[in-house]
């Protein structure tokens, strides 16, 4: 997606000041630390030396959430890793492995020097996923999926009545 794809056209875009204005053609990735850099949240869009559009704070956010495709079928775990053991493609082998289907990945520097890893899963419970991603070295912080908690409170049951009948 590009900055043409974002930008809201009409309003101002005459007064932009021209230290503060991004090619048509700037990937969003590029568009989004300017914006947060510009003082009145608003860059311009230039096209062949004129400025056709204006990117503001809603027309990024409205943007972006185009990018990200609306899934009910989804979990979203997070995990963390050593740089050095960051692999999107391990991490992609790991998920794969539970027959689940990685929609998207996100990963940003976290605190002590680790790599902070998002990733959404086509998969109502992501048991399986988290416990293979454990398996393949990775600390997994947090999971949220539609059925993740019934799951667990069946596994927790289950140890409870394995419990019992121990006795």
């Amino acid at each position: 997606m590009r900055a043409k794809d974002i930008m809201a056209t009409g309003y101002g875009a005459q007064h932009i000041k021209p230290y503060r204005n991004v090619s048509e053609d700037m990937p969003v990735v590029n568009v989004l630390p300017r914006l947060l850099d510009s003082p009145d949240g608003k860059l311009g869009v230039k096209a062949e030396d004129e400025v056709v559009g204006v990117i503001d704070r809603n027309s990024l956010l409205e943007g972006i959430g185009r990018m990200i495709a609306a899934r009910d079928d989804c979990s979203v775990i997070t995990l963390e890793c050593a740089p050095a053991d960051y692999s999107a493609s391990r991490i992609a082998h790991a998920v794969e492995d539970t027959d689940a289907h990685l929609v998207d990945l996100w990963s940003v520097p976290a605190d002590g020097g680790r790599m902070r890893v998002t990733l959404r899963v086509r998969r109502n419970d992501p048991s399986a996923t988290v416990h293979s991603l454990e398996r393949y070295g990775y600390e997994v912080v947090s999971v949220y999926g539609n059925d993740y908690g019934d799951s667990e409170m069946a596994a927790l049951r289950l140890l409870e009545l394995k419990t019992l009948m121990n006795v």
